[in-house]
């Protein structure tokens, strides 16, 4: 298995897909460095475009841990129509409740 799973990646152009590709694995180290030992990590994209040219997308980060699954909250933070802005709230929200649950 990879550790790595897109989730509605073929849905978005290619130039968006190298960006989310670069995003989630330098993020996916940061991961690994606070976890020590993660077994999987999930990103789903979803993307709606009403009307118009613009896209909004809701992205979702799950890491999973032999221990517990750590998933982005949802709401505002993880949902905009900048695809980069929201893969970094949704992957800060991650590594931010990983950092809380091993605070010593």
């Amino acid at each position: 298995m990879e550790p790595i799973q897109f989730i509605g990646l073929n849905e978005l152009e290619e130039v968006d897909q190298e960006m989310v590709q670069t995003l989630a694995t330098e993020y996916y180290d940061k991961i690994q460095r606070e976890l020590k030992n993660v077994t999987s990590l999930v990103i789903h994209i979803k993307s709606s475009a009403k009307e118009g040219h613009r896209h909004r997308y809701e992205v979702t980060v799950r890491a999973e841990a032999p221990t517990k699954i750590f998933e982005s909250s949802k709401g505002k933070q993880t949902t905009d129509w900048d695809l980069a802005s929201a893969l970094h709230h949704a992957f800060k929200s991650v590594v931010t409740q990983i950092q809380h649950a091993f605070k010593d």
